[in-house]
């Protein structure tokens, strides 16, 4: 996957579009990189799944 891809995941996810996605091994680099810059990436919690694989869901943050 690209970075566009995981933008439009990420806003699906935070929109209540999908209630998770999955990162494989190969692609997680890029999605590091997208995360990264993300001002609220730490409501995004990931789920190691088996293979290396990591499932992640939107938790949102109580204000």
């Amino acid at each position: 996957m690209n970075e566009n891809s995981f933008k439009e995941q990420i806003n699906a996810l935070k929109e209540g579009e999908i209630s998770e996605f999955t990162v494989e091994p190969q692609d997680f680099t890029a999605f590091r990189e997208v995360w990264k810059n993300l001002p609220d990436r730490m409501s995004f919690v990931g789920e190691a799944g088996l293979n290396g694989r990591i499932i992640y869901r939107y938790m949102k943050e109580e204000e």
